[in-house]
């Protein structure tokens, strides 16, 4: 028989896939390392264990000891598992920033979690280095294992993560790129590939925002911006992050990143996390200026189930202005335009409904045309609020008559999934359009509505 003594042992050697779809123009190899094939799905698996077992080792952990610790999530993760298994408890400090999924699982793994605001600076005691800190000093038999300092973060790189790179690509590895979140992985294996072949090129991908950039290029710590992308980026230079082995740093913006992380999974098949895309993006502009006998390795970072409700959801890119025009679609629209709840999703009209009533459903939702819809919900003509109005002048009787003979014709119907520059083309023609779903009538599109909301 075959098999693990536990998940801890299915840690590492994960696969090198080469990049198809979204290297098209380069002639060099592009390598993804797939740290999302880990059993808590990320590259802070390796880092978890290593980290207990030097705790361990050096008796700072005691049974039925509490590791705390600050984290994005996946170093929480991979403390949780190994701690579970080692009968240890945990208490992670995050950020809000940190996505729900990550804090759902964490605490699936029966580790508790405290939320920390992401704004607050290096210097508060609410900042969340500060707070698991402080922590781990009052509370009895508590220890925080700080991956940012702890020299087993880039030894368990330097042991395996560099060796794999190495024997995968039958040591032909040009160029090395990855994330500094802690600086554990990019230091770890760069120290490794380095030693087999000091001409190959490690190269750190940062958050546009992000202080390291500017401190390797300047010897000075700036106050860092906002960014979006987690797990990466710092405004504190961590003492695990070895800026002398690596060659050039590249700021990559969170568009660029959330874009290739979602091209990613439709292109490749990879379904990842910013950071991962990140990489990827930093990796593509290396790629491009290399020869063909050029090997490129990137990290996958992570799983991109942690961030369904972050890059991999068309509305939280809407919210935070990172989804261009024509990505949003008409279904996203018209979320975005009853999202007041003072209009309700469809307002439509009867063949068989007066005049009088159409009038006063059109004046009450400040309508100036409305679809008219059978009893099965099918389109069978429009009708306009200046037509009904003029007939109406014409012939005060008519508010008790039936719209039939007072229809035109049907409004276009595009797609729910159709995007907005598809139904900006149709409106040069006409002034509204019915959006359909699966057979059915949603909503309806103005030329007032694409100019407000898209």
């Amino acid at each position: 028989m075959q098999y693990f003594n536990s998940v801890m042992e299915m840690i590492g050697n994960t696969p090198l896939v080469r990049l198809n779809k979204v290297t098209e123009g380069i002639q060099a190899t592009v390598l993804a390392k797939m740290e999302s094939r880990n059993p808590g799905g990320s590259v802070k698996d390796r880092i978890g264990i290593a980290m207990i077992e030097a705790a361990e080792k050096e008796g700072r952990l005691q049974p039925g000891g509490l590791i705390v610790e600050p984290t994005s999530g996946n170093t929480g993760i991979g403390l949780a598992l190994a701690a579970r298994l080692r009968g240890y408890n945990c208490l992670f400090v995050m950020t809000e920033k940190a996505s729900i999924e990550r804090v759902r699982y964490l605490r699936a793994l029966g580790a508790d979690v405290m939320i920390v605001p992401s704004a607050a600076k290096q210097s508060s005691p609410e900042y969340y280095f500060n707070t698991a800190k402080r922590l781990a000093s009052e509370i009895p038999g508590a220890i925080m294992l700080n991956q940012y300092d702890n020299p087993a973060n880039p030894d368990v790189h330097y042991r395996s993560t560099g060796p794999e790179i190495w024997r995968d690509t039958d040591g032909e590895v040009t160029h090395f790129i990855a994330g500094m979140g802690t600086g554990g992985t990019i230091t770890g294996t760069a120290r490794f590939l380095k030693e087999k072949n000091p001409n190959i090129k490690i190269i750190g991908a940062d958050p546009l925002g992000s202080s390291i950039k500017s401190f390797k290029d300047t010897g000075r710590l700036v106050e860092s911006l906002p960014y979006l992308v987690e797990g990466v980026g710092q405004e504190r230079i961590p003492g695990n992050l070895g800026l002398p082995l690596i060659d050039e740093i590249l700021n990559i913006p969170d568009k660029e990143s959330f874009t290739m992380a979602r091209r990613l999974v439709r292109e490749e098949g990879i379904f990842c996390g910013g950071s991962s895309g990140m990489n990827v993006v930093a990796a593509l502009r290396v790629a491009k200026l290399l020869p063909k006998e050029a090997v490129v390795v990137a990290i996958i970072c992570d799983t991109g189930e942690r961030y369904l409700t972050k890059h991999h959801s068309d509305e939280w890119l809407k919210q935070n202005k990172l989804l261009d025009v024509d990505k949003m679609t008409l279904k996203m629209l018209l979320e975005e335009k009853h999202s007041s709840k003072t209009l309700p999703p469809l307002v439509s009209a009867k063949p068989n409904a007066s005049v009088k009533d159409v009038l006063d459903l059109m004046n009450k939702y400040e309508l100036s045309a409305l679809p008219v819809l059978d009893d099965a919900g099918k389109p069978v003509g429009s009708v306009r609020e200046n037509r009904l109005m003029a007939k109406v002048l014409e012939d005060r009787n008519a508010l008790d008559s039936a719209l039939d003979g007072l229809m035109e014709s049907t409004m276009p119907v595009l797609d729910a999934q159709s995007d907005v520059r598809e139904a900006i083309e149709k409106l040069r023609q006409d002034p509204a359009l019915l959006v359909g779903d699966f057979g059915r009538i949603i909503g309806v599109v103005s030329r007032h509505d694409v100019l407000r909301y898209a």
